[in-house]
């Protein structure tokens, strides 16, 4: 199949399939606009195509079943086709990966950005090409953004990670931590604006660390330095920030954010456990009193503020009354939800070199446990917003006659179908909580909203 691209430059289909976070998705999407489109013609994943690019994770359970199953499918559709895998996974366990029957290419965390210049360059043969660097040698940066329902964003602006929690794989898959210049973030979001998108949200591995590292600039550049920047923008758009750790959530930036009318009032913090002996075997960077303080400080300055927390169920040595600080600590806690991970053993990491391993079903009761306490924390957040009323940026899907989109403080809510509102944002008021979870809401008055034929 190669010998087509490489003799003929015939129209070749190429389909992508995205594991694990954001910034995956993110980085697909850079990779696919990158590729020379008098060549590539890029498809679905669930289509015949000649050449299928499956971008891996390395936090993702189960990860090296789960690309079988992809290899698998794809041959499947076409047995012909040339299967490449990139990404984190690739870079960790590229020798493993080359064992799949079916996999022809193998790309590293940097090599993958260069896809279009293998497949153009690369000869067909029986034996399987690894392309990876060394971790330590990957001090690039590459940019990416993609655009999601176009109404919303997302943009790299930090890579890496300095980090060395006893429980993770990404700093040896990703590499130290670096990133963008303000100039250059402000750059690319300001071409975003320009297509009508009305989200940004800001990624990153470690996205606090923003302005580590990067060495071209003699001026050390700092998140809040990036946020009073994207403040000033002068577009109809709102921000988000993902995932942030607590030691590098400032009280300036909760400060900047609870003023800010282009920042979205909603948080993803870590927080892995509740217990401070088990936060220092898994080598965190903070202790419970600093994350208690954290949110707190969140909403005594924004009472309606959103607060997502990661936590790990089952960690090496967590004992039962460990397990019951966690809950009991996440229980006294204003947060609206949890995302649930039971521990799973990673190659590479020091924490198997702990004692007092957690059987696999009591970590799996535990993450049950959380996860029932995570619904009773968003039952009691929603219930809390009834009534009030939220910016809400809505989306092009017709779900079942509605239209549904996000408020500013992450609250899924829907209205009558009306393709007028597609990538609008108007204020909305939470009448009630349907049986899916989701807020049914009305416009208020003071917003007019054209029916029929009075689309002017």
């Amino acid at each position: 199949m190669l010998e087509k691209i490489n003799d003929n430059f015939k129209s070749t289909k190429i389909a992508f399939k995205t594991l694990g976070c954001k910034l995956n998705f993110s980085e697909t999407s850079e990779i696919s606009r990158s590729l020379d489109d008098k060549i590539f013609k890029i498809v679905d994943f669930q289509s015949y195509a000649d050449v299928y690019v499956i971008n891996t994770c390395s936090v993702t359970e189960n990860a090296e079943k789960k690309l079988k199953n992809l290899v698998n499918k794809a041959k499947k559709i076409n047995y012909e086709s040339f299967v490449v895998v990139i990404g984190c996974y690739a870079q960790l366990n590229p020798f493993e990966i080359s064992e799949i029957k079916n996999v022809d290419l193998i790309l590293g965390i940097s090599e993958k950005f260069n896809l279009n210049n293998y497949l153009l360059n690369y000869r067909a043969s029986y034996v399987k090409k690894i392309h990876r660097c060394e971790i330590n040698n990957n001090q690039l940066f590459y940019p990416t953004d993609s655009v999601e329902e176009r109404t919303r964003a997302y943009v790299k602006i930090q890579d890496g990670c300095d980090y060395k929690c006893s429980f993770c794989t990404i700093p040896i898959a990703r590499g130290r931590s670096r990133s963008d210049s303000i100039q250059s973030v402000l750059k690319r979001v300001n071409s975003i604006l320009e297509k009508n998108i009305k989200e940004v949200v800001l990624t990153g591995i470690n996205l606090g660390d923003f302005g580590k590292k990067f060495l071209k600039f003699k001026k050390k550049e700092t998140l809040i330095d990036l946020l009073y920047e994207l403040d000033k923008i002068d577009f109809d758009v709102r921000f988000r920030l993902s995932s942030i750790e607590p030691n590098l959530l400032s009280d300036e930036i909760i400060e900047f954010i609870s003023k800010s009318d282009k920042f979205c009032k909603h948080f993803h913090i870590p927080l892995q456990s509740g217990s401070n002996y088990i936060l220092k075997k898994m080598k965190r960077r903070y202790l419970v009193e600093l994350y208690a303080k954290r949110i707190n400080k969140i909403k005594s300055m924004i009472p309606n503020s959103s607060i997502g927390v990661d936590v790990i169920a089952g960690f090496p040595g967590e004992s039962e009354e460990n397990f019951n600080e966690t809950y009991n600590f996440l229980k006294s806690l204003d947060v609206s939800y949890l995302h649930v991970f039971t521990y799973s053993e990673r190659p590479n990491t020091s924490a198997l070199d702990l004692s007092k391993i957690i059987p696999v079903e009591e970590r799996k009761k535990r993450s049950n446990i959380l996860r029932s306490l995570s619904i009773r924390k968003k039952q009691f957040f929603y219930e809390r917003q009834l009534g009030e009323i939220v910016d809400v940026l809505l989306e092009n899907e017709n779900k079942k006659g509605y239209i549904t989109g996000y408020s500013n403080n992450y609250l899924r809510v829907k209205l009558p179908w009306n393709p007028y509102l597609i990538n609008k944002k108007r204020k909305v008021k939470l009448l009630r909580i349907d049986k899916y979870g989701e807020f049914v809401g009305e416009i208020c008055n003071y917003n007019f909203i054209p029916t029929g034929n009075n689309f002017l």
